[in-house]
């Protein structure tokens, strides 16, 4: 309590002009070492900042690591969808160097439809489409094309 009253008081003293309390030495209230700044000795310091400037690179890394995965991932959707490339994902995808690739996850769902499309393609995959499929609706359908072609036929041929 009587810090806190001598130091308004001195403050406002200060403020009025008259001088109270003498100057203070401005390199005493504020030291212009960092170290002694952060409580710590010039070697602690020191290894403290070095430890700074690695996890900032480690973190700059694994982001351009994402970054590239990411991209990654862009290009093989672009491919299989037939899309124009991009510039941008191509040039982070040689930034982080050649050892990008999908994630565990993201190659486990390109394997499956990998998978399902490959199925799809294959014989047995067309059979049982086939299975599937309503065959009187599709003879019903061809009949009745049947029937218009010959029509139509028979419009345009008098011979018929």
């Amino acid at each position: 309590m009587a810090f806190l009253m001598k130091s308004m008081l001195s403050n406002q003293v200060k403020n009025l002009g008259l001088g109270g309390g003498g100057e203070e030495n401005k390199e005493e209230s504020t030291p212009s070492d960092p170290a002694a700044a952060a409580g710590m000795t010039r070697e602690e310091y020191e290894e403290y900042q070095k430890q700074m400037v690695e996890e900032k690179m480690e973190r700059d890394a694994a982001f351009a690591q994402k970054k590239a995965e990411r991209a990654v991932l862009r290009v093989h959707l672009r491919e299989k969808y037939r899309l124009p490339k991009s510039e941008m994902d191509e040039n982070q995808i040689q930034m982080a160097g050649d050892d990008v690739g999908l994630p565990e996850d993201l190659q486990k769902m390109v394997a499956e439809d990998q998978e399902e499309e490959e199925d799809k393609d294959s014989i047995l995959g067309q059979l049982q489409n086939l299975q599937n499929m309503d065959m009187d609706a599709i003879k019903e359908k061809a009949q009745a094309t049947f029937t218009e072609m010959k029509q139509a036929a028979e419009q345009k041929c008098s011979m018929m």
